[in-house]
């Protein structure tokens, strides 16, 4: 895509001793993420670059970043990993690409919270947590690469999510320190309700450079993969297993044969043909009542964790590195031509949903379910994977999940609001006018902000709703 070229010379001389690479590729692979998941994406923002790389070490660093690019009129993408799948933070206009992995340390410890600076790994931040019993409560897949200033920005939820609900739960994210972009950066420190403005965000409207994380109580927890010759009966047991409150849980996913057997390389001798899988991570406390449960069902245990030797065990992958957008990363190791979806069978009609849609598409969009707490209940996510053909036939089969009732976050979607994550409204843009006034932040990431006449009021589901609120009944 063609951008504009920004003055980096001037650029490097207001930045003095901050560490900056302009070789092409390095700022190549800087401007990457995991975009091409999607063939749309990958086929529209193959040509995304950007111009510059800044590697901050110090909040102070980053406001010297930031004044400097507001004086140049140079945009600013901020960038934590790059696991992200929908080219969050890929720089669509050039400029500086924020490489905030240098800001990487565990601030604080105490019961019940964590605070961190946004490029903590998240397995790193478990770690310094193991001592005092405690780990955070959800991350993503990408769980040993991933940081956490990127999940925040772009994630929404993941391992976790069947007893802790997501990142658009109120509670799962206690406060967020934010720098602006303005001519003299400031700091910002969003609490409660105020850190929806800047989650799942993108960077557009401020830099997440802090965070504040709820803990839960570490356990060793057992992994299981339990087969069923009926999918049916496999989603409808995971259904009910996220409805025992009593046995903990951190993973319930249910992934449709042959998916198990072509992908899952390293478990395959675990997998029998024909067999339809729900994996589950229990608590050790909650094992027997597990077993007992699944029994009560007809599963057939065919893995245990905890019943493994040492050697057998060797070479294993973690069981959360099989569900959420793993899944579709293991698929695509093996056959490139797969895709995916994200969608969200409602409460209460998720069974029966699942039930049409996997009847009519499942041998063209495979099933993949991801059982979380929404708004309080216990149903799942999607995740198919789709045998791509054409960009028209993904489309099909999108309008086809919505014309059943099954919202579709289209992860071919490189803006906030076209993908159905994050709903912009009066009260986000009026944030990105006061954090970001000139608009250099992740530009072209928030139709909102690019188009004046943007109807805010389209009627689709959105993940992480608006943040304006109309009393029932007020008339207003």
């Amino acid at each position: 895509m063609a951008h504009e070229n920004y003055d980096l010379a001037a650029l490097k001389a207001r930045l003095g001793g901050i560490r900056t690479e302009d070789n092409p590729a390095l700022v190549r692979q800087k401007s990457r993420d995991f975009y091409w998941y999607s063939p749309t994406l990958k086929r529209q923002l193959d040509a995304v670059n950007g111009d510059i790389v800044a590697f901050p070490t110090s909040e102070e660093e980053v406001l010297s970043i930031l004044a400097a690019c507001f004086a140049l009129s140079i945009p600013v993408t901020p960038r934590g990993a790059g696991t992200g799948n929908y080219g969050q933070a890929m720089p669509l206009a050039g400029g500086l690409v924020l490489d905030l992995s240098g800001l990487d340390k565990v601030l604080e410890i105490a019961p019940g919270r964590v605070r961190a600076q946004a490029g903590a790994i998240l397995a790193d931040i478990d770690e310094a947590c193991a001592a005092s019993g405690q780990e955070l409560r959800l991350h993503p897949s990408t769980y040993r690469t991933a940081s956490i200033g990127g999940f925040i920005a772009g994630g929404s939820g993941g391992v976790g999510s069947i007893t802790w609900g997501g990142l658009r739960d109120l509670g799962n994210i206690v406060s967020l320190r934010i720098a602006t972009m303005e001519a003299n950066p400031r700091m910002l420190h969003l609490t409660g309700e105020e850190v929806q403005k800047a989650s799942h965000a993108y960077g557009t409207n401020g830099i997440i450079l802090e965070v504040e994380m709820p803990l839960a109580p570490a356990y060793g927890w057992i992994e299981a993969i339990i087969g069923f010759a009926d999918f049916g009966e496999a989603a409808a047991y995971a259904n009910a297993l996220g409805e025992q409150d009593a046995i903990l849980k951190k993973l319930i996913s249910v992934i449709a044969a042959p998916i198990p057997q072509d992908y899952f390389l390293r478990h395959r001798k675990y997998l029998p043909d024909g067999m339809h899988v729900v994996l589950a991570m229990v608590a050790p406390v909650a094992g027997a009542a597990f077993e007992s449960f699944t029994n009560r069902w007809g599963g057939q245990m065919l893995f245990r964790s905890d019943l493994l030797g040492p050697e057998e065990a060797k070479g294993l992958p973690p069981l959360y590195e099989l569900a959420w957008n793993h899944t579709t990363l293991r698929a695509l190791r093996v056959d490139p031509s797969i895709t995916y979806l994200q969608t969200l069978y409602p409460f209460p009609d998720q069974l029966a949903l699942v039930e049409r849609i996997h009847a009519e598409l499942g041998d063209e969009a495979p099933a993949h379910l991801e059982f979380v707490r929404f708004d309080g209940k216990v149903t799942c996510f999607g995740l198919p994977l789709v045998r791509f053909t054409s960009e028209q036939r993904l489309e099909e089969i999108i309008a086809r999940h919505e014309a059943m009732g099954i919202p579709v976050f289209n992860p071919h979607r490189y803006t906030l609001e076209e993908g159905g994550m994050k709903q912009t409204d009066a009260v986000q843009l009026a944030f990105k006018r006061e954090a970001d006034p000139a608009g250099l932040l992740n530009p072209g990431k928030m139709i909102a902000w690019e188009q004046a006449d943007f109807d805010f009021d389209t009627g689709r589901t959105y993940l992480f709703a608006g943040l304006e609120r109309h009393a029932a009944g007020s008339g207003v």
